[in-house]
Order: structure tokens, then sequence, then C-alpha cells
């Protein structure tokens, strides 16, 4: 997917997050916690969110968690088979064109000692600099990450070839890995999907000193020529984002192979995938099998009196 300058002007988003339960057998309840809205960031205004579960739930809560995501709880007694979660989201982004350039300015090893030198927030900067649970800082991930971030290369060119070089190295296969897949094992498959893409750039940038983070959230993609774009076909998407001396945060994709755009979404951020899951919970049922449906749609809002309402969807 490339990048045109189109790509970082200011624009609206619908999107919709469905998440379908089937049970062959009656739940009796289920508690269920998520990040689905989209947060607030200096790229990103939330203009309206919804959240419909059926059936209705018992208890239905939201906080904002030690991240600033805004995560969800809810409750559901009453006894079903299918569970739906559906959100729905009205958001205007405008992504700034980062100036790769001028981060040249340092190189790998004075941007390291410049970020800990500087007046930054001594628990986000350490929080996100540790190995997480999903990504270990082992010898393997030390030794790919020097090849492509050694102490003297300029920085923004090493941001730049981080994201290249997982995107030409690794290939995009969905089935190849699960959430438990570590970082040693895809370097040895080369093969992931984007979660798994993200997670080796962060342990790459966190191997050599560098504060970054797992970014969960959308981005808007086109359906081949000649052909419509079908309902529920987006999917959610994940990327990193790493701390620079500026005191700025830098978000690149490596399963896309550029930086983020005007096209980019942003849910929440953590320090892996599980910091972040959109929904995860707990389930009585004494059901043998059950299936799961996410269909998610981000539709580009053209109208000029999309304030009035939510765009139609279905």
């Amino acid at each position: 997917m490339g990048q045109r300058d189109e790509d970082f002007t200011r624009r609206r988003y619908a999107v919709r997050h469905r998440t379908i339960y089937t049970y062959d057998g009656d739940v009796e309840a289920c508690l269920e916690r998520g990040f689905l809205r989209p947060r607030e960031t200096a790229s990103q205004q939330v203009l309206a969110t919804e959240l419909v579960v059926s059936p209705d739930p018992d208890l239905i809560s939201e906080h904002v968690d030690l991240f600033g995501n805004h995560s969800s709880f809810l409750e559901v007694r009453t006894p079903h088979t299918r569970l739906e979660v559906r959100k729905e989201s009205l958001v205007e982004v405008a992504w700034p064109r980062v100036d790769v350039e001028a981060l040249n300015r340092w190189t790998v090893a004075s941007a390291v000692q410049a970020i800990a030198d500087a007046d930054a927030d001594p628990v986000e900067a350490t929080t996100f600099r540790l190995p997480s649970p999903l990504i270990e800082l082992g010898p393997e991930v030390r030794a790919y990450a020097v090849t492509i971030l050694p102490p003297e290369r300029p920085l923004g060119e090493a941001i730049t070839a981080l994201y290249h070089d997982i995107y030409r190295g690794f290939s995009y296969k969905k089935g190849a890995t699960s959430v438990r897949t570590t970082l040693p094992e895809l370097l040895g498959t080369r093969a992931g999907v984007c979660q798994d893409f993200a997670h080796l750039a962060i342990g790459c940038l966190r191997s050599v000193g560098f504060p970054a983070r797992y970014v969960s959230g959308y981005i808007e993609t086109a359906s081949p020529p000649g052909r419509p774009k079908l309902e529920g076909s987006d999917a959610s998407h994940a990327w990193a984002s790493v701390l620079v001396p500026d005191g700025t945060w830098v978000d690149l994709d490596p399963t896309n192979d550029h930086l983020a755009d005007s096209r980019y979404i942003v849910t929440a951020w953590g320090r892996d995938f599980r910091d972040v899951s959109p929904l995860k919970g707990v389930v009585f049922t004494e059901a043998a099998n059950s299936t799961l449906e996410v269909a998610v749609d981000v539709i580009r809002v053209t109208s000029p009196d999309a304030d009035s309402g939510w765009p139609a969807l279905s």
C-alpha cells in the first residue's frame, strides 16, 4: 500500500466493529472487557461513539486505564446462545507527515541518550522500554535488531530501515502464528500478521534502548479495481510507535512499509497486544462448541452534514 500527499489530509471516518459469539448451548452468563472506543490523540478527534450489546447487558461501564485507553466492561446474565457486541464511532483524523530528514540529526545511540537525559515521564519511558509478556528481548531479537539499528546509524534512516526490512523479509500469512507465538519463533518462520510485525519492530527498538509501544486500531482499505467494497471486509490493525528525542512519538507500520498517515485510526496503545485486546472475557456455560465472527467497516464520510447523525453503515 503506497503513500501519497493526500493521505495526510484531514478526513472523517465511520468505524463499525462487530463481534458475534455463537454457542451450541445456553450461556448462563458472560463477562467481557475490551478496547473498542477510539481514543483522543493529537491526530484524532472522536466526534461520536456508541456501544450496542445484544442481549441487553445487566452491567456496562467504562474507565480509562493506565495508558489512557477507554476500557469497556460488560456483564450479561440473560441466558443466550448468541452474543453480539457492536461499537460504532465517528472520528476525524489528520496525521502530520514526519520529517524523517530532521530525525537524522541524531544517531541511534545519541537519540537513546537524549531521551534518557530528557525531562520526560520516567514511568512512561521505562514502561515502554522494558520487556513485556509478548515481547521478550532475547539474543535472537537483539541480533536481528543490531543489523538494522546499529549505534552510528542516523535515526530517521534507522526507523525507515526497520519497517522496510520487516516488510521485505517477512511474509504476511494468516494462520502462521497465534497470540502465543514468540519473537524467536517469528524470526524462524519469517511469516505472520500485523500483530507479529508490530511486536518485532517494538522488540528491536526496545532492545537498543528506545521506548516503544504497540498501537491497535484500524486502517482504511480499498477494494480491488472494479470491485465494490464488501461489508465487514475491513479488519483491526496494529503497528508500532517509538519515542524520539523531541518528545514526539513516530508511528511506523511494518505491514505496509511506511509511517502512519490519515488513513490510520487509533483505538488503544500498550506494551503489547495483551494490553489492548479488542474483546476478551469469561463465559459460564456447558456448551461444547462456539464460533466467533468479527466484521469491521471503515468508511470515509464525505457528507457535509455528517454531524447531524450517523452515516448509514448497513
